[in-house]
This record gives C-alpha cells, sequence and structure tokens, in this order.
C-alpha cells in the first residue's frame, strides 16, 4: 500500500513540475496597450491574446499575451467569444523582462467599454 501512495505522489509532483513559471513576466508591473485583436486562443492550459499595436512610425509589431486558464477566466464571465479578430482593445498587461513585445494580460476593455477581469484584484 506504501508503495503505492509514494508512486502516486510522485506522480503528482511530476505532474505539478511540468506547469511553467511566470517568472519571465515583471509581475505587478502594470503597463498597457491599445491595438487590434488578430487571435484569441482560448486554450488550455492557457489563453493567448494576439494583438497588432500600431507605431509611430506607420509600422505595426504583433503582441503576444499568455493569460489565464479557461476555466479561471469562464468563471469570472469570460468565453471563447469575448474577444474576435479585428476587435479594437485597450490591455493591461504585466510586461516580459526581457523586453520582447508581449507579458500577461491583467485586464482587457473592449471598444464597447466593457471591461474584463483576468486576475483577481488586490484590496488595499
Amino acid at each position: 500500500m506504501s508503495a503505492l501512495l509514494c508512486a502516486a505522489s510522485l506522480a503528482l509532483v511530476g505532474t505539478a513540475s511540468a506547469h511553467h513559471s511566470t517568472a519571465m513576466f515583471e509581475w505587478g508591473k502594470e503597463v498597457s496597450l491599445n491595438g487590434t485583436i488578430k487571435e484569441y486562443q482560448w486554450t488550455q492550459p492557457h489563453t493567448f491574446l494576439w494583438v497588432v499595436v500600431e507605431k509611430g512610425n506607420g509600422t505595426t509589431q504583433e503582441w503576444g499575451l499568455e493569460g489565464m486558464s479557461p476555466s479561471w477566466l469562464g468563471r469570472r464571465g469570460w468565453s471563447r467569444h469575448s474577444f474576435k479578430a479585428g476587435d479594437k482593445v485597450s490591455v493591461v498587461y504585466y510586461p516580459l523582462k526581457d523586453h520582447r513585445p508581449g507579458g500577461f494580460y491583467v485586464r482587457v476593455k473592449g471598444s464597447d467599454g466593457k471591461l474584463m477581469e483576468a486576475l483577481p484584484q488586490r484590496g488595499g
């Protein structure tokens, strides 16, 4: 019986360690951008927003923004239909530490003014 319990414990540890870290993000440093949704991926284990941002020189840059899981967001009113390609959005995100165009999205406001919270709000 103890061998079975040990094997089950090791399996759970392996599963937990397979999940990636958020160490690549400047967690808590909120930055914002405005752009147009290129793609919204409602996938496990994390969702993704691909946003095209117009730069000042007339060119565009694509940003990849990771988000919480569909199950987490679904409990907060999000769905696979929350955003679609072509939607204009304002995104608050935690940037990547290496300064590439990406981050972890915290909240997203659509052109209709609806604000979608992706993370729990801190009291204070």
